[in-house]
């Protein structure tokens, strides 16, 4: 029987209710936790008044890599309204507020295709503890369950993750789950684009990777898409149209053909990008040739469910006739090569891309680090190809940022040109790491790291500025994440004294 508030994920943390936390170690906080007070963001760099970055360097990630030197970005109304030579920019705007961006780089700002963000709670614990390579293959992404949280410990967790997010300079996020609805409207305030893409799946008494036969559970898909239904007419459009709504078919070894047909009906009826874990671990993979006789990306070609709408994560246990046929539909794939490294696989990303693939880049699990991933997928695939040149930074940068807008719907988006929209960061070079700041992009890309972020700008807002995020309590959340997550893994071991624990765990109160 599940517990109240459990929507049936066998991978995603059991919920409590509120009502039932307890004592003082699980007592949750107001549900204005996180929030910054009077939430000033709104009020600055407002979308009326221009404001000009002046006297810097803008990298704009268009198709020729252009770089501007000595340069200024006027943003007003939330647009990109000018690019060009700090005099000519500033002339223009005789009125708009100045923002001296000497010794920094204007970027495009990151675009995270695939995450999970409350999934911190498993931080330091998951990233050791990966599901085999070889028979025999086990379900779920990890031997220890995740504790059971309230719904309000959640929302915590995924602020957490989004602060994490706009630290390293994200500004678009697709988030991927079952009951985002929990979260959703907190995710929102914080400033970032977001595509929250809500999961349906249909197989029972299963998980990702999980062998044997494939007992189907109607009314679970059928949740699955109420759930969609939902969240798109509660969320889709919120905030300007900054927040908009996908859906996600879990993975193949998790959802019916039927499910998956209807999934893209859904699709073409609500008009949005879709989502799917892919290929992502072995036991997945054998799970389908198992029930279905062939390999998973040919069961969804064989459903209908590729399109070039859909952001395909992992692709990493795959064929190459797999990456053909993914990429004939012109798919795009989000390769998380951070927790792929962590797992010990890789994505052939140079063969996914030659196939036709639009190349993306997500964090997944456990860590919202962009600037982090944006270095690992150049590391990886240079040590896989035993190239020292390609792909170069730029190619990953455009991965990083232009690729996952394009991806997700948001062609005017990730990458700075007039009209496109204020989504940026500001990157502060004069760092002993950074320096001499020679060739911009690819000094960010080899020796950046998510504290050179100094500003995020997202709809022409400041969501951090200065290195402080203006839509989140920062510390509040800090530390009620870490009570939250010590007591839920300290009654965890203390209810299942059956589990071994992870070297080196502490989960005592702090």
């Amino acid at each position: 029987m599940r517990q109240a508030g459990d929507r049936g994920d066998p991978d995603r943390p059991g919920r409590v209710p509120d009502s039932c936390a307890g004592g003082p170690e699980t007592a949750p906080r107001p549900p204005t936790l996180g929030r910054a007070p009077a939430e000033p963001w709104r009020a600055s760099g407002s979308v009326t008044a221009p404001v000009i970055l002046h006297d810097t360097t803008v990298v704009t990630g268009d198709d020729a890599g252009t770089i501007l030197h000595d340069a200024a970005v006027a943003v007003e109304r939330g647009r990109i309204a000018a690019l060009g030579h700090t005099a000519d920019v500033l002339a223009r705007y005789p009125d708009a507020e100045c923002v001296d961006a000497r010794g920094c780089a204007i970027f495009p700002g990151f675009a995270n295709t695939h995450t999970h963000l409350p999934r911190v709670l498993a931080r330091g614990i998951y990233e050791d503890l990966s599901p085999p390579h070889a028979p025999p293959f086990t379900g779920g992404l990890a031997p220890l369950p995740l504790p059971r949280i309230t719904p309000e410990e959640e929302r915590v967790l995924a602020l957490l993750g989004a602060l994490e997010a706009i630290r390293s300079g994200t500004t678009l996020i697709l988030e991927e789950g079952a009951a985002l609805d929990v979260y959703a409207a907190a995710l929102a305030d914080t400033g970032v684009r977001l595509v929250l893409c809500e999961r349906a799946w249909d197989r029972t008494k299963a998980s990702i990777g999980q062998p044997g036969p494939f007992e189907e559970d109607g009314a679970l898909g059928e949740a699955g898409v109420a759930r969609i239904r939902a969240l798109h007419a509660r969320m889709h459009g919120a905030a300007g149209g900054r927040v908009q709504t996908g859906l996600a078919a879990w993975a193949p070894d998790m959802a019916s053909p039927a499910l998956l047909g209807r999934l893209r009906k859904l699709q073409d009826e609500l008009g949005v990008v879709a989502s799917v874990h892919l290929n992502q671990v072995w036991g997945e993979v054998a799970a389908v040739r198992e029930q279905r006789g062939v390999l998973p990306t040919d069961y969804l070609a064989r459903a209908g469910f590729l399109s070039d709408r859909l952001v395909a994560a992992h692709c990493r246990c795959m064929t190459a006739e797999e990456e053909r046929t993914l990429g004939a539909a012109r798919a795009a794939v989000a390769v998380n090569p951070a927790i792929a490294a962590r797992r010990g696989l890789a994505a052939r990303v140079d063969d996914l891309e030659r196939a036709g693939c639009r190349i993306t880049l997500g964090t997944d699990n456990m860590a919202e680090d962009m600037v982090e991933v944006t270095r690992t997928v150049l590391f990886m695939e240079r040590v896989r190809r035993q190239d020292g040149r390609q792909p170069t930074p730029e190619a990953a940068l455009t991965w990083a940022t232009r690729n996952g807008y394009q991806a997700l719907g948001i062609a005017d988006g990730g990458w700075l040109a007039p009209g496109n929209r204020a989504d940026l960061i500001v990157v502060d070079l004069k760092r002993p790491h950074l320096t001499p700041a020679l060739r911009v992009v690819s000094d960010f890309v080899h020796n950046g790291q998510a504290a050179d972020v100094r500003s995020v700008m997202v709809d022409g807002r400041w969501v951090m500025r200065d290195r402080r995020v203006l839509t989140l309590d920062e510390a509040a959340i800090v530390e009620e994440a870490e009570r939250i997550a010590r007591a839920a893994w300290g009654r965890l071991f203390a209810e299942r004294p059956d589990l071994e624990r992870p070297p080196g765990l502490d989960v005592s109160p702090r």
